[in-house]
C-alpha cells in the first residue's frame, strides 16, 4: 500500500466496531501492525483476548473509566478532555510504527468534546503516508465525513435491546 485512506463507519446501528474488528482481523492476517484504541469502551470485549495473540496488534485501552458522559458533572467531563486528548495524542505519536490505526469511538469522542477535533484533522492531514485509519461513531461532523475517503452507515432497523434484551457475551461483547 501505498497511501492510505480513511474510513469512517459510522450510524445508529450495531456493527460500527464489530467492522473495525473485522478489518484488524484481515490486515493482522495479512501481516501488517494495527494500533488499536478506544474511547468511552472498557477494552475488555472478548475479542480482544484473540487478537492480541497474533502479535500484530497493539490495544490502547483506557487506564480510565468515566463512565457514560451525560452522567458526568462538568469536573469530572474536564477530566475526561484531559485523559482522552491525552490517549489519543499516546496513539498518534505511535501511529507511524503501524500500517492500520483503529480509534473505535471518534465521533463520539468528538462530539463530546473531549478530543479537539482540529487536532485530529491535522493528524489525519499530516499522518504518515501509508497509514490507513478506521473511526467509528454516531454522527460524524461535515468536516470528518470531508476528510473521510471511506464512509459506511450501519442503520438500525431492529435491535433486541429495544425489546428489553440485554447485551450478550460473546455476541454483542
Amino acid at each position: 500500500m501505498k497511501k492510505g485512506l480513511i474510513h469512517i463507519y459510522c450510524g445508529d446501528g450495531k456493527g460500527k466496531t464489530t467492522a473495525s474488528l473485522g478489518l484488524t482481523l484481515r490486515a493482522a492476517g495479512f501481516g501488517m501492525k494495527v494500533l488499536y484504541l478506544q474511547f468511552f469502551k472498557d477494552g475488555t470485549s472478548s475479542e480482544f483476548r484473540l487478537l492480541e495473540q497474533t502479535g500484530q496488534v497493539t490495544f490502547l485501552r483506557p487506564e480510565k473509566k468515566f463512565g457514560f458522559y451525560h452522567t458526568l458533572t462538568d469536573q469530572q467531563k474536564m477530566e475526561a478532555r484531559e485523559f482522552y486528548t491525552a490517549h489519543f495524542r499516546r496513539a498518534a505519536s505511535m501511529a507511524a510504527d503501524y500500517d492500520l490505526l483503529v480509534m473505535d469511538e471518534m465521533m463520539s469522542a468528538l462530539s463530546n468534546h473531549v478530543v479537539d477535533e482540529e487536532e485530529v484533522l491535522n493528524f489525519l492531514r499530516t499522518r504518515p503516508e501509508g497509514l490507513e485509519v478506521v473511526m467509528t461513531g454516531r454522527n460524524p461532523s461535515p468536516a470528518m465525513c470531508e476528510a473521510a475517503d471511506y464512509i459506511t452507515e450501519m442503520r438500525k432497523v431492529k435491535h433486541p435491546f429495544d425489546s428489553g434484551i440485554p447485551a450478550r457475551e460473546g455476541i454483542e461483547f
